[in-house]
């Protein structure tokens, strides 16, 4: 059988022809020029209705742990909207996850933060890049060429495969042919007791309602428990000293138990004769406290005067009063009488002439029983001294003042004094030498 020749009308020599026409395209349309960008093959071709990078693209590469199908060429896309396109796939250095390069759209710009994430169109689309939004704000920054999204911001959708094998093992191992068993169980248990299993479900709701209401009150109790447990961890030792020596005082309890429950019987009878007895003298325990108040009220009215009192008893006779009046091997009484307002006082009778010196022979001796005078005795008032006259009537003889007796009374004695005066005596002196 003769093969027809494609090309009709022609013979060897045109086909010869026609082959070799058609090597010398081939050969010029694989034939790379001077200044045109390199061809890696058909992925190199950008598919059509691809996103329109425009004259300035910037370049940003994103870290994934796994690519899976997704190819060159491929779509990159804001909110479903394409912005740009992946121009290589490689793997990352130094660690096991995927780089993935992408040239985007000059006039998009993309916050600093920005996340990757890999999807698919559809159930049997192609994989895409997505970028989300962040979460937080970064303050104006923006993605610029060069920019890398690390490992920590991309993630990916789950595939078909993943879907279909967990369907599978809960088809297969999850027990799916126990359903109608475990449904017709429940509606056994359950039937005829809607009531009952609707207030059990209102009772369980408020409990998760007080749970909740409780949550923090319940965490500090778990966080106490927790600082409990270690304390007791890191006291193991002595804890379990303390359960060891335990042992022979709880034995020693067992043994004790029928004292300990006749002492305790005991306690209780005593509890009751001593709640009786206090019913019974109830009034009479009122009537002693209220006796008693006016002592505690006269206590609390003394007030200081009774620890000062005190003070002074434990000191008699000689008070700390006393031993400021002992000067030397003497006890010192002082003693300062007052005229009644209203008293005439009468003055010394002190002659107008001149007094006689001391050496005058005339002048008597001292008397050697006359103590001396105290320096701390204060001197006598001149008009307060009354003179000293004579028995008998006439005038009294001017003579000079004369010191007040030591021991006598300090009222004196004469014609001129005027009944119900009284005087003033000071620098009494009294006592005896002291053992």
């Amino acid at each position: 059988m003769k093969r027809r020749s494609p090309f009709p009308g022609k013979g060897t020599g045109a086909r010869a022809g026609g082959i070799v026409a058609l090597g010398a395209v081939v050969v010029l349309t694989v034939t790379v020029l001077p200044g045109l960008p390199r061809f890696d093959g058909i992925e190199s071709l950008p598919l059509p209705g691809g996103a329109d990078l425009g004259s300035h693209p910037y370049t940003v590469t994103a870290e994934l742990t796994d690519v899976l199908s997704l190819v060159p060429q491929s779509a990159v896309k804001v909110n479903d909207v394409a912005v740009g396109r992946v121009t290589e796939i490689r793997l990352g250095t130094g660690s096991w996850t995927a780089r993935v390069t992408m040239k985007i759209n000059g006039d998009i710009r993309l916050p600093a933060d920005a996340g990757a994430r890999l999807q698919q169109s559809s159930l049997l689309g192609e994989k895409f890049i997505e970028l989300t939004a962040p979460t937080e704000d970064t303050g104006g920054a923006r993605l610029t060429d060069g920019s890398t999204i690390p490992l920590s911001r991309t993630s990916r959708n789950t595939e078909v495969e993943e879907v279909f094998g967990a369907l599978s093992l809960l088809l297969n191992g999850g027990g799916v042919n126990q359903l109608k068993t475990i449904s017709k169980e429940l509606n056994a248990a359950l039937g005829g007791r809607e009531p009952e299993v609707r207030s059990m479900l209102e009772r369980v709701n408020t409990l998760v309602t007080d749970l909740d209401a409780h949550r923090e009150d319940i965490t500090r109790a778990l966080d106490g428990v927790n600082r409990l447990s270690a304390t007791l961890a890191g006291r193991k030792e002595d804890v379990g000293k303390v359960l060891t020596n335990l042992a022979p005082g709880l034995k020693a309890l067992e043994e004790q138990r029928g004292s300990l429950l006749t002492m305790l019987r005991a306690l209780d009878t005593l509890s009751d004769v001593t709640v009786s007895t206090v019913h019974a003298s109830k009034d009479d325990m009122v009537a002693d406290l209220k006796a008693l108040a006016p002592t505690l009220k006269a206590l609390a009215d003394a007030g200081t005067d009774l620890p000062d009192s005190l003070q002074a008893l434990l000191t008699y006779p000689f008070t700390d009063e006393v031993m400021r009046g002992v000067k030397g091997d003497y006890l010192n009484t002082y003693l300062y009488i007052a005229a009644v307002p209203g008293t005439q006082v009468i003055p010394p009778l002190v002659p107008q002439s001149t007094p006689t010196p001391p050496s005058d022979p005339g002048t008597p001796p001292a008397d050697p029983d006359t103590p001396p005078a105290d320096p701390d005795v204060p001197p006598a008032d001149p008009d307060t001294t009354f003179g000293r006259g004579t028995s008998g009537s006439g005038p009294a003889k001017p003579t000079s003042p004369l010191p007040l007796p030591p021991v006598h009374s300090a009222t004196p004695a004469g014609p001129s004094a005027t009944p119900g005066a009284t005087g003033t005596a000071t620098g009494a002196e009294a006592g005896g030498k002291t053992p």
